[in-house]
């Protein structure tokens, strides 16, 4: 979808209740690599380092991307694209015994053996409620005490959730069929108004046809978004294009995400609560679900200085595309076997452009993630779209684990959380749609109009934290490349201390209250490549990751849920 589309609804009827500054297409393409001095202030200033980086010889990094899958043949990645040093191609012989067959270019843990892979999947939220409906539809709940009414009383509000947004889903495509007559409508009034002759807003506004003065006002609002509506046969054809995509969008919802009788996983084949079988899945890492993991992967990694496209923030890196992100909710059992994969095949760094409320299989998650410490890998995660304070509410994966020590949870200390900043400068600097949290959101980066690699060779814009957790695991290649013996956390340290300041207040997401950054993240910063790649020139490194890796190594089976 490109950004015309994204923008038209939201443009004809204030759909969002959200405005932006119009800036120039080159800025739009290219603003999170440039810095302070520009329209937009809040880009990383790669640009600028790059400009000025001192000769060196670095080290190509590995980025394990554990996303929706990667169009590894897109020009701008494709020389990126990890590959497997000791498989060989279509035999379907585990050549290095790594448990994963044909795994040339990564892995996907939602295929199945014949190929096929799952690709609209409900949300956690909605397998649970499913799985826990028949143990409390008959249980007289006022006799309930203790633990059960506890349980009881998770399960009531997951079931509120699940039902609420089913309804909210169903009544808003009511709502968007009755929009879409009204709008279309009016642009066809408009169309007969002109009557053949160029597009002429004043004309429309003096017709005495209430309809062909809505589209004028449908039109000067496109245009404020700083979209040119090049003729209103142009609108009405983008107009089709975002209803039709909206409505799939919310049918997606009620068939898929809100479908407690969903059973999508037969695809996989699996014993899902089995988590002794880590080599279940298929060589399929692009699969028809790949927009998210492919424009998360240019940001990283695209070709930088072919004259194409876009530049990524790391020049020497190899994208290991890891599928384990569907339409919906991933899977436990995925994120940890995901992340088994990439640091079992050679992985520094991981992206994790997701997230979800619940998380029913956390240990899981969490020895993997204990894994990833103990092989010096650093796991880069979105901290999510909801605007909401995470400090509070579950967001997982977290740096929390559930085990606690002597003194409360103990934190992983390879475990960076990103929030999103907008092009803006001043009060509307973050990006109203991010979360936040002083204690588990370390660091916020671009995340507002990003442009980058999509399918079949093409390039989009998109926001989110998903696109704001890429740009600084960017940073977080771009340090290890050229300083390989700085240890994951001591990468984790640079980005939150290098930090350049945010305004002194800034909107709270989902609020109008002004705060202080330092109550909206860790460090109360935004990142910043120069400031650094000059504090990891003047770290001394504790020399982990060079020993690492020196053996293939699994994880034993931990057994069933």
């Amino acid at each position: 979808m490109n950004v015309t589309l994204r923008l038209l609804i939201p443009a004809i009827l204030a759909f969002t209740g959200h405005t932006t500054t119009a800036f120039s297409q080159n800025e739009f393409e290219h603003w999170l690599q440039r810095g302070p001095d520009t329209e937009s202030p809040n880009g990383i200033r790669s640009q600028d380092w790059y400009n000025t980086a001192p000769p060196s010889k670095p080290k190509t990094i590995i980025v394990a991307v554990l996303d929706s899958g990667v169009d590894i043949d897109h020009p701008d990645l494709k020389a990126n694209i990890w590959t497997n040093p000791n498989e060989i191609p279509g035999n379907k012989i585990d050549d290095d015994g790594n448990g994963y067959k044909d795994d040339v270019h990564g892995w996907n843990f939602l295929g199945g053996p014949d190929g096929k892979s799952v690709n609209k999947e409900s949300l956690e939220v909605t397998r649970l409620y499913g799985e826990q409906k028949s143990k409390w539809e008959k249980v007289d709940t006022l006799k309930l005490k203790g633990k059960e009414k506890k349980e009881y009383e998770e399960f009531k509000a997951m079931k509120e959730v699940v039902e609420s947004k089913l309804a909210s889903a169903n009544e808003q495509l009511s709502q968007l069929d009755d929009l879409e007559v009204k709008i279309m409508n009016a642009l066809n009034a408009a169309k007969k108004e002109l009557n053949g002759d160029t597009l002429n807003i004043e004309k429309l506004e003096k017709s005495s046809n209430e309809d062909a003065q809505m589209a004028a006002t449908i039109i000067r609002n496109v245009e404020q978004q700083g979209v040119k509506v090049e003729s209103i046969d142009w609108l009405i054809d983008q107009a089709k294009d975002q209803f039709k995509t909206e409505k799939e969008d919310l049918r997606s919802t009620i068939d898929y995400n809100y479908n407690v009788n969903l059973d999508s996983r037969k695809i996989v084949g699996d014993v899902y609560n089995d988590f002794s079988n880590h080599s279940y899945g298929n060589n399929d890492v692009k699969g028809q679900f790949d927009y998210h993991g492919t424009h998360v992967s240019g940001i990283i990694g695209a070709i930088r200085n072919n004259g194409i496209g876009v530049d990524g923030i790391a020049d020497h890196v190899a994208i290991m595309p890891v599928k384990i992100v569907p339409d919906g909710d991933e899977r436990d059992k995925d994120v940890a076997n995901g992340i088994l994969y990439a640091v079992n095949n050679g992985a520094q760094v991981i992206n994790m452009s997701f997230g979800k409320g619940y998380s029913p299989q956390k240990k899981w998650v969490d020895e993997a993630m204990k894994y990833a410490a103990k092989h010096d890998v650093l796991i880069v995660h979105g901290s999510g779209n909801e605007s909401t304070n995470v400090d509070n509410t579950g967001n997982f994966p977290n740096d929390t684990y559930l085990k606690k020590g002597l003194f409360g949870p103990k934190r992983a200390d390879n475990f960076l959380s990103i929030g999103a900043t907008s092009p803006e400068g001043g009060e509307s600097a973050i990006a109203e749609f991010s979360n936040y949290g002083k204690r588990e959101v370390d660091v916020f980066a671009p995340g507002v109009y990003i442009y980058s690699t999509i399918p079949d060779s093409l390039y989009d814009y998109a926001s989110g934290t998903s696109m704001a957790c890429p740009v600084v695991t960017g940073i977080a290649a771009l340090i290890r490349s050229r300083y390989p013996d700085l240890s994951a956390a001591q990468v984790k340290d640079i980005i939150i201390k290098s930090t350049r300041p945010l305004p002194d207040t800034v909107t709270e997401p989902g609020t109008f209250e002004s705060v202080k950054p330092t109550e909206l993240c860790v460090s109360g910063g935004m990142v910043d490549v120069v400031n650094a790649m000059k504090m990891a020139s003047t770290t001394k490194g504790k020399g982990k990751s060079k020993a690492r890796m020196k053996t293939v190594e699994y994880m034993p089976p931990m057994g069933k849920a």
